[in-house]
């Protein structure tokens, strides 16, 4: 009885030590219409970045994606519409160094059937459903970690073969021609069924849910 009591406060001291980063959660729902597209359009450009971390109970692993194409609407300053097409095939791990060996094997696993299963779903899309001035003298906002947050972003996030509506604070500027949208989230991945062999593996218990993506996305005018 002690070792098993033992193994359980070791695994829990294990999970403890490796935590999602603190970042803004973003709250998952039913899907829903998207925005109308008016105003002017920006179209998202290479400099683009989205980055993810997923941890476990004995480590932790960051990445990139890069983007296949995506566009956005602006009305009077602001972002109305717009959607963008992630390519999850440019999965790349960044945590590894020069173990070569370790990062092809990951990437693999990450692709393969047991989590994005890229031959099926090479992409992921983000659909814009809403967008809200931030507001600060808000109950909510108190705990939000993103730093200058000046709007909300509501949008359906399809990722395999799952739609979910999500909202995350983000930081939006617009200066000529130029737009930039930094975010900053963790997503309940189970929630689109990315789940290590199946959503009942006791393999899968040792990943954290929480999965943190960063977005810094930059757009020109047309």
């Amino acid at each position: 009885m002690k070792k098993i009591i033992l193994s359980v406060a070791t695994l829990a001291f294990l999970a403890a030590c490796n935590n999602t980063p603190n970042a803004d959660k973003a709250e998952a729902g039913d899907k829903q219409a998207a925005a109308n597209a008016e105003g002017t359009a920006f179209t998202i450009d290479s400099n683009t970045t989205v980055s993810w971390t997923g941890t476990k109970a004995v480590g932790a692993h960051k990445g990139t994606f890069t983007l296949k194409e995506g566009s956005l609407s602006v009305k009077d300053d602001v972002i109305v519409a717009g959607s963008f097409l992630i390519d999850i095939t440019s999965l790349v791990d960044k945590d590894f160094g020069t173990d070569t060996v370790s990062k092809a094997k990951l990437e693999g696993h990450l692709k393969s059937p047991d989590f994005f299963d890229i031959a099926k779903y090479p992409t992921a899309k983000f659909e814009i459903t809403g967008v809200e001035p931030f507001k600060v003298d808000s109950a909510s906002s108190k705990n939000v970690v993103l730093k200058d947050a000046n709007y909300t972003i509501k949008g359906n996030f399809t990722l395999k073969d799952s739609t979910k509506n999500i909202s995350f604070p983000a930081k939006i500027t617009i200066v000529d021609n130029k737009l930039n949208a930094v975010a900053d989230f963790n997503i309940d991945r189970t929630q689109w069924g990315l789940n290590y062999k199946g959503p009942n593996n006791p393999q899968d218990w040792f990943i954290r849910k929480e999965v943190n993506l960063k977005l810094n996305i930059t757009a020109t005018k047309k």
